[in-house]
C-alpha cells in the first residue's frame, strides 16, 4: 500500500478521498488554487501545495504543476477524483512517465472510452447494444445536419469528449439544429478543449441506469450492481438511487455482464461506470420489457458512488487504493450482495425557479441534520467540501453537498431522505433543498415512475410551491423581529420593554413585507396582558384572519431560539435566520423566504431598471446576438454568458430597441453588471 498520495482535486471528493486514506494510514497531499487557500480539503490533508490562480485552467488543470507537487512532497500516487483531470489520458500517461501511479485506469482505456464516438464503435464490436446515431469523424456542420434529418427528430447532440451534461443539446426539429450545434460545440470546446460531437436518436421516456464496475491488474472484473440516475435537470443528475426500482434479476445480470464486457474490451483497471439509456416500451410497470443501450463509460469514480457503498457495505475509494497498489479485487462477483435501498440528493447552489441558474455567495448558515455523519457509511451521511462561512464561487461547480440516506427498503429510504432534507439549514444563497423535497413528494418519484423527463412532467407541482404557507411565514417574520428586540434590551426596566405590555389598553404595529414577489402588510396587535395577534392584509385587501378571535396567529418563544406558531388550530415549530432584509424560515413542512422591508432604507428609491439588462451572476460574455440599433421582441436571445461551466442565454424582457452594447465577447463581468441598454416600447 502507498505511504502518501496526492489528491489532484478539490471540494467534496478531495475530502472524501482524504478521509478514507487517513483511515487506511495513508498520508495525503492537497493542491489548492487562490480561491481555495482556506478550503476544507486543504485542512483535511497532511500537506498542501499551491498550484495557481482561481480559475481551473490556472490551477487544477495545470497537470505539470500537480505532478511536480507530487514529486516534491514524496507522494507515490495521484488520485484524480472526478472532473478536472480525472479522464485526461495525457495526464494519466504523464503520471506514469514521472514514475507516479495514477489511481485510475491506464491512459489507453481513458482514450478509448473518452471519445464517445470511438467508444461506440468499440462497444458495437463487443456486442453491446447501441442507440441509433452518427458517430463518424466527419464533423462538417452540413453533414451533421443531414445525419440528424436521417435519424429522425428528436435527436441529441453530444460532445464526443463530454460528460456531466455539458456540451449536450436536445433538438426537436430540423430548423433548430444548426443553432443548437453551434452552442453545443462552443460549450464543448470551453469545457473539454474538443468540439467534436455525435448525433443520436433521442429515446422517448428513457431511464438512465448505470452499472458500477471494477477491474484489477490480475484480470479480475466485477459489477457492483446498478444505480438509477433518471431524475435530471439540464442533463445533470439531481437524485440517484440504488438499486434501480423495478429492476428484475435477469435484466440486472444482463446489464452487469454487458458492463463487464465493456471494461474488458479496453483492459480497464480501477473504478468505472458504464452508463445505459433504458427504454420502457411497455410503460413503468413492465420492467421485463425494458431495453438497454450503451451510452458512455465514465473512467473514474462517480459523484453518486456513495449509494453503491451504502447497499454493498463497501468503501470504493479503499478499493481504488488497493487495486492501484497492485492488490487483487477484495471480493469476487459471487460474494457481492445488495442490502436495502439508498438515495442520494445533490444539494446545489442554484435557483430552480429560474431554470436552475447557479448561485454564488457565502454560506452564512450551513447546518446538516444532527444525526448525520461525514463520509462514513450510515443511515444518513453528508459528503461536503464546505463549512459554514465558506463561499460558493463562480469558478467551480455549484454543488454544496451530497445527502445520502439508507433504508431497509425504498419507502423507508424516501422517508428518511425527506426528514433529513427538512433539517438542512442553508442561508446566504439560493439552494434546491425545497425543490428536492417537492420531487420526493411527486407521484412519479414516490411510485418509481422514473424517466429523464420527470421534472418537466411534474413542473406544476415542483415549482412555485411553498409548503410552509404565507400565514406561518409572516408570523415567523414578526416573531423573529420582536424576539430580537427583546434580546437587545439592556435592562429590565418595564418602561423600556417593547413586548406589548401596557398598564391598560393595547396598541398596534405595522410591518411591510414582500412574499413571493408580492407586497403584504401585517398588523401586530398587542393586548393588555402581553399577548399578541397578527392580521395580514394582501394587496387586494384580503384579510388573514378575517375574524380575529377565531383565526388568531399566536407566537410563543422557546429557550432554544425556535418559535412555536399557532394558526387556526395548526401548530408548527419554526427557525429563522436573517440575511440582509430576507428572512429564511425553516420548518418540518418546508422552508420559505420573506423580505422584511426597511421602509426608511428604501425611502429614496425610485422606479425600475428602465430597459437595463444585467448579468445574473459573475462570468464571461460569450457572444451578442444583436447590435446597437436592432429592433428586438420580448423573449428574443440577446447575449450568451458562460458561468460555473454552463452557458446562459440573456433574453429581451420586452419589445424594444438596442441602444448600446456595454461589453465585448470575452469580457469578464460581475453579478449585476449592465451588459447592454434597451429602449423598451
Amino acid at each position: 500500500m502507498f505511504n502518501k498520495i496526492l489528491i489532484a482535486n478539490r471540494g467534496e471528493i478531495a475530502c472524501r478521498v482524504a478521509t478514507t486514506a487517513r483511515r487506511m494510514g495513508v498520508q495525503t497531499v492537497a493542491v489548492y488554487s487562490d480561491a481555495d487557500a482556506r478550503a476544507k480539503h486543504v485542512q483535511l490533508c497532511n500537506q498542501a501545495v499551491h498550484v495557481g490562480g482561481s480559475a481551473p485552467k490556472d490551477s487544477y488543470l495545470q497537470w505539470q504543476r500537480i505532478i511536480d507537487a507530487a514529486k516534491q512532497t514524496g507522494a507515490q500516487a495521484i488520485h484524480p477524483g472526478y472532473g478536472f483531470l480525472s479522464e485526461n489520458e495525457d495526464f494519466a500517461q504523464a503520471c506514469a512517465d514521472a514514475g507516479l501511479v495514477f489511481i485510475g485506469p491506464p491512459a489507453s482505456a481513458i482514450q478509448a472510452m473518452g471519445l464517445k464516438a470511438e467508444s461506440k464503435r468499440l462497444m458495437e464490436a463487443a456486442g453491446v447494444p447501441l442507440v441509433p446515431g452518427y458517430h463518424g469523424t466527419d464533423q462538417t456542420p452540413e453533414l451533421l445536419h443531414k445525419e440528424a434529418d436521417r435519424i429522425g427528430y428528436p435527436v441529441l447532440i453530444k460532445a464526443s469528449a463530454g460528460g456531466g451534461g455539458k456540451g449536450m443539446r436536445a433538438v426537436d426539429k430540423s430548423e433548430d439544429f444548426m443553432a443548437a450545434l453551434e452552442s453545443c460545440k462552443r460549450e464543448a470546446i470551453n469545457s473539454f478543449g474538443d468540439d467534436a460531437v455525435l448525433i443520436e436518436k433521442y429515446v422517448q421516456r428513457p431511464r438512465h441506469i448505470e452499472i458500477q464496475v471494477f477491474g484489477d491488474t490480475h484480470g479480475n472484473y466485477v459489477y457492483l450492481f446498478e444505480r438509477d440516475c433518471s431524475v435530471q435537470r439540464r442533463h445533470q443528475k439531481v437524485l440517484e438511487e440504488a438499486p434501480a426500482p423495478g429492476m428484475t434479476p435477469e435484466l440486472r445480470q444482463r446489464m452487469g455482464e454487458a458492463a463487464v464486457a465493456a471494461a474488458r474490451a479496453v483492459n480497464y483497471v480501477g473504478a468505472g461506470t458504464v452508463e445505459f439509456i433504458v427504454e420502457q416500451p411497455g410503460g413503468y410497470d413492465k420492467p421485463e420489457q425494458m431495453q438497454f443501450y450503451f451510452m458512455e463509460m465514465n473512467t473514474r469514480l462517480q459523484v453518486e458512488h456513495p449509494v453503491t457503498e451504502a447497499i454493498t457495505g463497501l468503501d470504493l475509494v479503499e478499493w481504488q487504493l488497493r487495486v492501484a497498489s497492485g492488490q487483487p479485487l477484495p471480493k469476487q462477483q459471487d460474494e457481492l450482495r445488495i442490502h436495502g435501498h439508498a438515495i442520494e440528493a445533490r444539494i446545489n447552489a442554484e435557483n430552480p425557479e429560474n431554470n436552475f441558474l447557479p448561485a454564488t455567495g457565502t454560506l452564512k448558515v450551513y447546518r446538516t441534520p444532527e444525526w448525520s455523519v461525514d463520509f462514513e457509511r450510515a443511515d444518513a451521511r453528508v459528503d461536503s467540501g464546505v463549512r459554514e462561512g465558506d463561499a460558493i464561487s463562480p469558478f467551480y461547480d455549484s454543488m454544496i453537498a451530497k445527502l445520502i440516506v439508507w433504508g431497509e427498503d425504498r419507502q423507508q429510504a424516501l422517508a428518511r431522505l425527506d426528514g433529513a432534507l427538512a433539517h438542512m439549514r442553508i442561508v446566504g444563497l439560493t439552494t434546491n433543498v425545497q425543490f428536492l423535497r417537492h420531487v420526493l413528494a411527486t407521484p412519479s418519484f414516490s411510485q418509481a415512475h422514473l424517466d429523464t423527463a420527470l421534472i418537466q412532467r411534474e413542473a406544476d407541482v415542483l415549482f412555485k410551491q411553498d409548503k410552509l404557507g404565507m400565514p406561518m411565514t409572516v408570523a415567523a417574520a414578526i416573531g423573529y423581529r420582536i424576539f430580537n428586540e427583546r434580546q437587545r434590551l439592556q435592562n429590565n426596566d418595564p418602561f423600556s420593554r417593547r413586548d406589548g405590555w401596557r398598564a391598560y389598553g393595547g396598541f398596534s404595529r405595522q410591518f411591510q413585507l414582500q412574499y413571493l414577489g408580492q407586497p403584504l402588510q401585517a398588523d401586530l396587535r398587542y393586548e393588555h396582558d402581553g399577548s399578541y395577534y397578527i392580521t395580514i392584509v394582501e394587496p387586494d385587501g384580503t384579510l388573514h384572519p378575517k375574524v380575529l378571535s377565531e383565526g388568531a396567529l399566536v407566537l410563543e418563544e422557546r429557550d432554544d431560539g425556535r418559535m412555536e406558531v399557532f394558526y387556526q388550530g395548526d401548530r408548527q415549530v419554526l427557525q429563522a435566520w436573517l440575511d440582509g432584509e430576507d428572512l429564511n424560515v425553516f420548518g418540518q413542512r418546508g422552508g420559505s423566504v420573506i423580505t422584511m422591508v426597511d421602509t426608511l432604507f428604501h425611502s429614496g428609491e425610485t422606479g425600475g431598471d428602465g430597459g437595463r439588462l444585467t448579468a445574473p451572476m459573475p462570468g464571461k460574455v460569450v457572444s451578442f446576438a444583436v447590435k446597437a440599433g436592432d429592433k428586438v421582441t420580448k423573449g428574443q436571445p440577446l447575449a450568451v454568458m458562460e458561468a460555473m461551466k454552463m452557458e446562459h442565454t440573456i433574453s429581451a424582457p420586452a419589445d424594444g430597441e438596442v441602444v448600446e452594447l456595454l461589453f465585448a465577447p470575452g469580457d469578464q463581468v460581475q453579478d449585476g453588471d449592465e451588459l447592454l441598454t434597451l429602449k423598451t416600447a
